[in-house]
């Protein structure tokens, strides 16, 4: 049996500097946020790159999960609106996480929620404080709010 281990990224230019992108077989892994140098984006991803876990069918090419996301973010930065349809690997979160990304890439564009919308959301009123921890740490900025 074949086992799979595939994960590529990319940096791209972008009017605001320089941008990162990570993807696997299951999805866009992270985005890196505009840089001035093309080396220092490209250093913060690496660390993205850490062993994934090895699945027995890939669900999707890498290099073509980046080259939709490539497309998409350029677009995105020339100041067009943009869906970001592109599967999402996020599996090496925890399951709160997740569900909090999930809460807030449902928010329409351009609105707002507050934390305490999230967490009532997710069905956790009291989890307010770790709402906002999840949603600083999220990985794929642009693509969840």
């Amino acid at each position: 049996m074949k086992a799979y281990c595939d994960m590529r990224s990319v940096v791209i230019r972008c009017g605001f500097g320089w941008v990162g992108v990570a993807a696997t077989a299951e999805g866009v892994r992270r985005i890196i946020l505009p840089g001035k140098s093309k080396k220092a984006v490209a250093g913060e991803l690496s660390e993205t790159m850490y062993p994934v876990q090895r699945a027995k069918k890939p669900r999707y090419d890498p290099g073509k999960i980046l080259y939709t996301a490539e497309k998409l973010l350029t677009a995105y930065f020339s100041g067009a609106l943009v869906s970001f349809d592109v599967p999402l690997d996020l599996r090496y979160h925890t399951p709160f996480r997740q569900a909090v990304w999930r809460a807030a890439a449902e928010i329409p564009y351009g609105q707002t929620r507050s934390y305490a919308w999230i967490a009532r959301r997710i069905k956790n009123p009291g989890a307010v404080r770790a709402v906002g921890q999840a949603l600083g740490a999220n990985p794929l900025p642009l693509i969840i709010p």
